[in-house]
């Protein structure tokens, strides 16, 4: 049986927010470097497409999956 993902959401506070600090501050990575290596073993997707740029813009309205995360921007 699937899991359920869990979603979350994230106050955007300026014009975008990089990737790896989105996975930082929402302690789905405990570090920069594990952020980035959940990005480089192609872990994360931005908006249903695998995302490898470890420092992707991200803006209001996209969604990053990740595991079992769903994190909406706002």
């Amino acid at each position: 049986m699937k899991q359920k993902k869990q979603n979350l959401e994230f106050e955007l506070r300026g014009d975008y927010i990089e990737l790896i600090k989105l996975l930082k501050l929402m302690r789905i990575a405990e570090s920069g470097g594990q952020a980035q290596l959940f990005v480089e073993n192609g872990e994360v997707s931005l908006n249903g497409v695998q995302e490898h740029r470890k420092r992707a813009k991200l803006r209001r309205d996209d969604v990053v999956e990740i595991f079992d995360f769903l994190v909406t921007i706002k």
